[in-house]
């Protein structure tokens, strides 16, 4: 039996509604997989092959106690960049070009603007672009291609 289109369009709302930037449901063996990566594009859908119901957050940052300085944790082994980093929306792995032996889609030096492709994260057989969030220089990138990649994790310093 196929899911039920108004409960789809229930979850999509839900989606746009909420800072989730992913949904994924499952019924059965049938899955419903909400994207919207990049920001500017609309919701994907994908069905892939039946899999163990797992449930994922996104880890919140931890707060900090009145025992803590505010730079311990996370934010004090992370490299501070100046300019704009662009962060990984997902778990994958980076690709710099569009199929390999191509020309990458950025090198350092280059200038982009908001919205130009600066990569490309595979993640779980989608191909899923990296836009750049502002217009302005490439000054680093912080991965190489087919490097897999984390949650928010730095990828492309933009000056």
């Amino acid at each position: 039996m196929a899911m039920d289109i108004r409960k789809i369009k229930k979850l999509i709302e839900l989606l746009e509604e909420s800072n989730l930037a992913e949904l994924e449901i499952r019924e059965g063996e049938e899955t419903v997989r909400l994207s919207r990566w990049p920001k500017n594009l609309p919701a994907q859908f994908a069905m892939p092959s039946a899999a163990p119901v797992t449930h994922v957050h996104a880890p919140a940052a931890p707060a900090a106690t009145a025992g803590e300085a505010p730079a311990t944790g996370k934010a004090a082994a992370e490299p501070q960049y100046e300019g704009t980093v662009v962060r990984s929306p997902m778990v994958g792995t980076y690709y710099a070009a569009s199929a390999p032996g191509a020309a990458p889609f950025i090198k350092v030096g280059q200038q982009v603007k908001a919205g130009e492709t600066i990569g490309i994260i595979e993640a779980m057989k989608m191909f899923n672009p990296i836009e750049a969030e502002v217009a302005g220089t490439v000054v680093r990138i912080l991965v190489e291609n087919g490097q897999p990649v984390e949650f928010d994790e730095p990828l492309v310093v933009i000056q």
